[in-house]
């Protein structure tokens, strides 16, 4: 190792270029700290500049045969402050994605509680065109959520009695939301397609 130690980067960038392990450690030893210095300068980040620094060295070995530096501590500093660039121009259209992402999700959901509202809506009137008995049933019952016992206790009436209006009210109520939802879809598809 000593011998290295006085080699001067010619020699080693020769030596590196013939596979020698020895030359790519002692380069990696001489210039590690200071390609760290540059990343974590640009970055502000530990374990992002070290993960670079890493990449440096891992594409100089891979790329040992064909490297053609006149200046080592030059270029590898070019090629660390390039690969800090690519990192943060990758960070910055993740971030954008995922903010795209948070926008189309956020839009959905309004549209889905838009539309959850409307059907609502409708289905609040249509209750309220039933018979008394009936609408009082599915409303306690489907929108406020009671139970079928404490709606038949509530109205004075046996179980039976308020399953049957509650059979009566979804029947009709599905009947007419199925001719409410057609009406949508072909409105929704005309305003589409215009």
């Amino acid at each position: 190792m000593n011998a290295n130690h006085s080699t001067s980067d010619d020699g080693l960038m020769l030596r590196l270029r013939q596979g020698d392990e020895l030359a790519f450690t002692e380069i990696y030893n001489r210039y590690w700290d200071k390609l760290y210095y540059i990343a974590h300068k640009l970055l502000k980040d530990q374990e992002a500049a070290e993960g670079i620094v890493q990449d440096v060295f891992l594409m100089i070995w891979k790329k040992r045969a064909g490297l053609n530096m006149d200046c080592i501590p030059s270029y590898l500093a070019a090629m660390t402050r390039y690969a800090v660039f690519r990192y943060l121009s990758k960070e910055k259209r993740s971030k954008q994605q995922e903010n795209i992402v948070g926008l189309l999700t956020a839009n959905a959901t309004s549209e889905i509680d838009i539309d959850h509202k409307i059907l609502l809506e409708i289905i609040t009137q249509l209750s309220n065109k039933l018979p008394e008995k009936c609408r009082l049933v599915f409303q306690y019952n489907k929108l406020q959520d009671q139970s079928l016992a404490e709606v038949a206790a509530q109205l004075n009436m046996s179980q039976k009695t308020a399953e049957a209006h509650l059979t009566k009210a979804l029947r009709i109520i599905r009947s007419n939301v199925g001719d409410v939802l057609h009406f949508l879809v072909v409105l929704y598809t005309m305003i589409m397609f215009r």
